[in-house]
């Protein structure tokens, strides 16, 4: 089915990178997105892997060394700021070959947007109203823009998918919550700074974390546990400020200071720390891309690598001469679904120790870590998650 017109539900990563591919594979592909303009803010990714090979594909490779950082250390420290444990990071560039970058994911969303403007139209600050399906099509209603029918519609709109509620039903029928609330912002001048040191401090069931950003920013990072039930990441900006300000009362190290900063960004991103988890990815004519699909939380590290993962593979499969869509929704599930369940079962394991919930669970999570400064230990515990083993297939790209 190497032709039509595809409708792209969100600008994030799985969105731009999969009208590009699309556009490869003779497709016409439109992308909506409802904020008006584009997103920065938000929190830093670690890159690499099949994602890093599907960007230097498209070019970007230079790009993300010179918008990326190369952390060299994960430095957990104690209540007065002196080093509890941690370990370098000198392993992940051996392991992955030296492609491994960490960097903003607005940097890297921004990227895929402009490597796929050329040859997509763009609806900004838009929103898909209504979808119905029909033999030939999809027609679609819009918040602002006119009625329209497409040939296909891909929901890549994240975690809270608009497409997704529609074409399959509420998000509490496929969302697992991991237990945890994460918030992030960037706040500029902040003080201490520490070049290219992940640090991170932890009490019982609240961990904050910093990293040194270029131009004189830092980001902030809060993940803690028990997440207030009702609150959600539309809620006000106050509203969301007031929880993290009771849930960090009293904390040690720089809580106080992190807080005033709090106070003064209104740029917040705030959010449960959730799987989606869907028997199919795909219903008729309409199919979902990246989180939308099998969001494995920010807890995997690999969100971006696989939204633009499965970008790749679900534009190379509808490209492929004479397949139906339904015949490439369904190869380019089977392909990757193992591989997905995977990731999402390595980010249940690891979410516990960002913010464990008791003082015993924090001890052993530092015992753990400071394990990997042991000759193999490093190798053996991480190489696992970190060399994909997932082929990437090759297609006829025009």
């Amino acid at each position: 089915m190497a032709t039509g017109a595809v409708l792209i539900s969100g600008a994030g990563v799985a969105g731009p990178a999969l009208a590009y591919w699309l556009h490869r594979s003779g497709f016409q592909p439109t992308l909506v997105e409802h904020a008006p303009l584009f997103r920065t803010g938000g929190y830093v990714i670690d890159f690499w892997g099949l994602g890093y090979d599907i960007a230097e594909a498209m070019g970007l490779s230079g790009d993300l060394e010179r918008l990326g950082y190369h952390i060299r250390e994960l430095r957990i420290v104690d209540d007065d700021g002196r080093r509890s444990t941690g370990f370098g990071t000198s392993i992940f560039a051996e392991l992955t070959g030296g492609r491994y970058v960490t960097i903003r994911r607005s940097d890297l969303s921004r990227l895929l947007l402009e490597r796929a403007q050329p040859t997509t139209n763009f609806l900004f600050g838009d929103t898909i109203e209504t979808l119905s399906e029909h033999e030939n099509g999809v027609a679609i209603t819009f918040a602002h823009a006119q009625p329209r029918r497409f040939d296909l519609v891909v929901g890549a709109d994240g975690l809270h998918s608009k497409v997704r509620h529609l074409a399959f039903g509420p998000q509490e029928r496929f969302e697992t919550s991991l237990g945890y609330t994460v918030a992030a912002f960037e706040a500029s001048g902040y003080r201490p700074r520490d070049e290219d040191v992940y640090v991170m401090h932890n009490e019982p069931g609240r961990m904050l974390g910093r990293v040194a950003l270029h131009d004189d920013r830092t980001l902030l990072l809060f993940i803690f546990s028990e997440s207030p039930p009702g609150l959600h990441s539309n809620d006000g900006l106050a509203a969301q400020k007031e929880v993290l300000r009771q849930r960090y009362a009293g904390g040690s190290w720089e809580t106080s200071r992190i807080l005033k900063a709090v106070d003064a960004t209104d740029d917040l991103y705030f959010d449960r720390v959730s799987q989606i988890q869907m028997p199919h990815w795909s219903r008729g004519r309409i199919g979902l891309v990246g989180d939308a699909a099998f969001c494995v939380s920010l807890m995997a590290g690999q969100g971006s690598a696989l939204a633009m993962t499965a970008a790749y593979v679900l534009a190379g499969e509808l490209g492929r001469p004479g397949a139906s869509h339904r015949d490439a929704f369904e190869r380019y599930e089977r392909l990757l679904r193992p591989y997905i369940l995977t990731k999402q079962r390595v980010a249940k394991n690891f979410s516990s120790g960002f913010a464990p919930k008791t003082s015993l669970g924090v001890a052993l999570r530092n015992l753990v870590l400071s394990a990997t400064g042991i000759p193999g230990v490093a190798r053996y515990t991480l190489g696992r998650d970190l060399v994909d083993k997932l082929a990437l297939p090759q297609y006829d790209w025009r």
